[in-house]
């Protein structure tokens, strides 16, 4: 396979036209799931903690007040990226696991991760 330099690849993209609009594009989509403060944080304290309580969410991310944490839970599970269990108990349990299509997110966010480590590597370094 090929390496194409910057200046080929501006050339070939000289021929194309790009339309951007954002009700169409796919990572615009993405980022109205993902963006944010507290959703990636949220997704990955899930994933990594699951089954998550609330109280656990609340004590483990640092700075979240409990109705962003509400509402931002409302919000993952309304894009159906985590499910919410209530336990019929006093007092009352609930836990938040990722849901299937919510585990898709994983490649993304290891990616995202190992992006992030990569960029604080380089500003420490600078």
């Amino acid at each position: 396979m090929k390496n194409n330099t910057n200046a080929e690849n501006q050339a070939v993209s000289a021929k194309k036209i790009y339309v951007f609009d954002e009700h169409a594009c796919p990572v615009t989509a993405t980022m109205k799931v993902l963006g944010g403060k507290w959703k990636p944080i949220l997704i990955n304290a899930i994933y990594l903690t699951a089954p998550a309580r609330f109280g656990e969410l609340k004590r483990s991310v640092k700075g979240i007040t409990q109705s962003m944490l509400t509402q931002q839970l409302r919000e993952l599970e309304d894009d159906g990226l985590i499910s919410r269990k209530i336990y019929a108990e006093i007092p009352p349990r609930v836990e938040y696991t990722l849901t299937e299509f919510g585990l898709t997110l994983s490649p993304i966010m290891q990616s995202m991760a190992k992006w992030g480590e990569e960029y604080r590597m380089k500003k420490k370094t600078g």
